[in-house]
């Protein structure tokens, strides 16, 4: 999925207006900011909910570079129906990205407290996380933690802008955790206000952490290579049975790739 880091850049101020949860309160307010935040009349929820269901599967197919008339047009409203709630396309891909972000963490959450087997809890987030079909809506910049600049060509043009995490090939010992190693590099590109991306990254580490000690998972495998499992083990297809299988059998070949094997 292409992601164009552009509509990144979205201020929390500007999140508040579309009531996604970087809103905040503060002292000052006027009677206009009051009434902005007073509770929804029922269609007006309804066509928020409709909003969101839209743009998470617009964006979830065609990435977030869709247009906003394509979330209009799925949620069978007026694209200035979204613009009332959403001032601008930034703040509608914050709002669902912090979303999906906030539903894989407790995704991993529930995985690392349920689950006794290092390998058991770090495949059923994997398993849990592909088939809520989450990664096709990861940010940007949790799909890019610890990538270098793409190498460019003799005239100085980038020769790909797609960009994937980067791996790491250290080998540290299996009783060993890797805190310091993983919060430095793969939390280097991540923004310093977004906690949920930080906390994702972060449970997820721990996951990975807990796999490699009990050498059940490769020891160059990093936080972003799971993370690319998941973005990669959730294609979009027209049929959803078709979608699910193909989701279940390249997560099955991706989960034999990532487990260690006996030297």
């Amino acid at each position: 999925m292409h992601i164009q880091d552009s509509q990144w850049t979205s201020t929390a101020s500007a999140s508040a207006v579309a009531g996604g949860p970087a809103a905040a309160g503060g002292s000052g307010r006027g009677a206009g900011d009051s009434s902005r935040a007073a509770p929804l009349r029922v269609d007006a929820q309804r066509n928020l909910e409709h909003v969101l269901r839209a743009a998470r599967e617009v964006f979830g197919e065609l990435g977030y570079g869709a247009p906003m008339e394509d979330v209009a047009r799925r949620a069978r409203v007026g694209v200035g129906t979204v613009y009332r709630r959403f001032p601008s396309k930034d703040v509608l891909v914050r709002r669902i990205a912090e979303e999906e972000t906030s539903r894989l963490t407790d995704q991993a959450r529930a995985a690392l407290g349920q689950e006794d087997e290092p390998w058991s809890a770090l495949s059923r987030f994997l398993r849990t996380s592909v088939a809520s079909g989450a990664g096709r809506l990861l940010p940007p910049h949790v799909l890019r933690v610890g990538v270098a600049d793409e190498p460019a060509d003799a005239a100085g043009a980038v020769r790909d802008e797609t960009r994937v995490p980067q791996q790491r090939h250290a080998v540290v010992a299996p009783d060993l955790r890797l805190v310091e190693q993983r919060t430095s590099p793969v939390t280097e590109d991540v923004p310093a206000d977004d906690a949920g991306a930080a906390a994702l990254l972060d449970v997820v580490g721990q996951l990975v952490d807990r796999a490699r000690a009990a050498s059940e998972l490769r020891e160059d495998v990093t936080v972003a290579d799971v993370l690319l499992v998941i973005a990669t083990a959730a294609p979009s297809l027209p049929d959803a049975a078709q979608q699910a299988a193909a989701s279940s059998r390249l997560l099955d070949i991706l989960l034999e790739g990532l487990r260690s094997r006996p030297a």
